[in-house]
């Protein structure tokens, strides 16, 4: 997706999300211990239990990473191991995607919900999908297009939008054309650095009706991949007027947790009483 809030200095790992398969992603953001998704799983599976069974929609999806530990007896930790283990490398894409497809339908969840998976880089989606951690798929870019029918037609019963990493790569504009689609406004769950600015977006959700609630702690994202990187995102923390000091200061980024939902359900059982006290 094309960037609309980036950190300066942030180190880019375009390449390792452009392939194939996962296996040079996980290698590639390994070393910095990326562990979004882990903190993302706790918190999605409570949502989508909150909720009638019904469509999520994973926003920037990549290689259905998301889909794979909200429905799949799985943890990040064990995917690290899976993707970075040498015995697979012989192996081509297909056969990948093949015995992911078995090792995932071995541990798939009886609350398994569908998936459906939205990011403009192909080669991820179509493994994700032919690994059976999506429903659907679709490479497409929501910053400079409008949905395509198939994408407008598999989100329409929607009720949750999820997104980990994409916030700052993805505007209000890609939000507002998914929801667009949907029958009835879903709840939006997005993991955001702190030094992004998520309100663009939360009056876009607003227009929906959606209130925006964010959770009063941060989530390790990732170490910073050096000096630079550093630099750059404390520079932009404290411009966005916040205190580095015990977080970003300790070389991680952190980002927030925000979730949007319509105003009668945020009275009736605001953020703090949906989630877990350990999330």
């Amino acid at each position: 997706m094309t960037s609309g809030h980036s950190v300066p200095g942030k180190a880019s790992f375009a390449e390792a999300y452009e392939q194939p398969d996962p296996r040079g992603y996980f290698r590639a953001l390994g070393p910095y211990e990326y562990v979004t998704p882990h903190h993302a799983q706790r918190v999605f599976r409570q949502l989508t239990a909150a909720r009638e069974p019904r469509t999520v929609v994973d926003l920037c999806c990549s290689y259905g990473i998301n889909a794979a530990l909200l429905n799949h007896q799985v943890t990040l930790t064990e995917l690290y191991h899976r993707y970075t283990d040498r015995a697979l490398d012989d192996l081509s894409t297909p056969e990948l995607s093949l015995r992911d497809r078995q090792f995932y339908a071995a541990r798939r969840r009886p609350e398994a919900v569908p998936v459906v998976g939205v990011d403009v880089a192909s080669g991820p989606v179509e493994h994700a999908r032919r690994a059976g951690l999506l429903t659907a798929g679709f490479a497409e870019n929501l910053e400079r297009a409008a949905p395509s029918a198939a994408l407008r037609a598999a989100v329409a019963d929607a009720g949750l939008v999820t997104v980990t990493g994409g916030v700052g790569y993805v505007s209000a504009v890609s939000f507002d054309r998914l929801l667009a689609c949907a029958d009835s406004p879903p709840w939006v769950a997005a993991f955001v650095l702190r030094a992004v600015p998520y309100g663009p977006i939360a009056e876009a959700l607003a227009e929906y009706g959606l209130v925006t609630e964010r959770l009063p702690r941060t989530f390790r994202q990732r170490r910073f991949t050096g000096i630079e990187e550093r630099a750059g995102a404390l520079s932009a923390v404290l411009d966005a007027g916040l205190d580095p000091a015990g977080l970003e200061s300790e070389g991680w980024f952190h980002a927030e947790l925000y979730v949007s939902r319509p105003a009668p359900q945020v009275r009736a059982r605001p953020l703090a009483a949906l989630l877990r006290a350990d999330t």
